[in-house]
């Protein structure tokens, strides 16, 4: 088994090659000077169970282009089998189209790594669960609750507790963390706006006075809805709000957003490599999920269950 890195989250694959004890795979993924990406291998993969840890985020383009050459490089020196290791799947918000003549941009995507040449797909709380049937391969979709899950009850156990969806669309995974939380009480941001160009109205479903909420999502962008979805909480009688978001994506002007937020804190994970803004702010920490990660691996490698991780 091989452990190979592009440039998207060089520390998120050392960490999982530390994990299991192996060296990353010894690969120059560079540019030329007009920006085409060239990836030279310099160790024989030849009959290897090669893994290539790839977030596709920002810039999601060069990543994905990194990814996709890293993969034809090591299908042309013969390696065994290519995992495609994407912890932040970029494009998955296109899922479906929402309009005439617009794109299903994640299908395209998932085409262009399965013509690539890789064999598998391994990524962490894909945004929609069908994107799995998207590749012709096998797809494996972790989850982080089980890591947010420990987290919370190291920080937070013994207060009341309540698990909040900040839309209907994440019910599911909402109710999965509160499984996890000893069937903790679940409540949901309902949004609404009622006219073009008019603030969203936000209304609680669920009864969160005088609790410690817990926001789960799997993408913080923005930002925006996320801060107005605390608010809204602390409004109605919300004891504090703590957000557990999987992949930290925070474009623009979101890291300042949530630090002048009534969120108590932000916790995501590293599946993106995170900027020095959000580093470096009081209000957003930072979990692993190489361990998780690596684990997988190790299960994919030796041909074991990976579903049993989250049993």
């Amino acid at each position: 088994m091989k452990i190979m890195s592009g440039n998207s989250n060089l520390p998120l694959a050392r960490a999982i090659a530390g994990y299991l004890e192996l060296p990353l795979t010894d690969a120059s993924v560079r540019r030329f000077a007009d920006e085409e990406v060239f990836v030279e291998i310099h160790e024989n993969v030849r009959g290897e169970d090669v893994f290539v840890v790839q977030p596709t985020s920002f810039p999601a383009n060069d990543n994905l282009m990194e990814l996709l050459i890293c993969i034809d490089a090591l299908r042309r020196a013969s390696a065994k089998r290519i995992t495609a290791v994407v912890p932040y799947f970029g494009y998955a918000r296109q899922d479906r189209k929402p309009g005439p003549r617009t794109p299903i941009s994640a299908k395209l995507v998932a085409n262009l790594i399965t013509e690539a040449g890789a064999d598998r797909v391994l990524s962490v709380d894909l945004h929609a669960g069908q994107i799995q049937g998207f590749f012709d391969i096998p797809t494996d979709n972790l989850f982080a609750a089980p890591v947010m899950a420990a987290d919370i009850q190291a920080r937070l156990g013994g207060q009341d507790l309540t698990v909040v969806s900040p839309d209907v669309g994440g019910v599911v995974r909402a109710r999965a963390l509160a499984k996890r939380l000893d069937n903790a009480p679940l409540a949901i941001v309902d949004k609404r706006r009622d006219r073009p160009g008019q603030s969203e109205v936000m209304n609680i479903i669920g009864d969160v006075r005088g609790r410690t909420c817990i926001l789960i999502d799997d993408i913080i962008d923005s930002g925006g809805t996320l801060c107005n979805a605390a608010q809204a909480l602390l409004d109605d009688g919300a004891k504090s709000v703590t957000a557990y978001i999987t992949h930290g994506v925070l474009s623009g002007g979101a890291v300042a957003r949530v630090t002048n937020s009534a969120l108590k804190e932000l916790v995501i994970t590293d599946s993106i490599l995170a900027t020095d803004a959000a580093r470096d702010s009081n209000r957003i920490r930072i979990l692993t999920i190489a361990p998780l990660l690596g684990e997988a691996i190790r299960r994919i490698a030796d041909e074991s269950s990976v579903s049993s991780l989250f049993d």
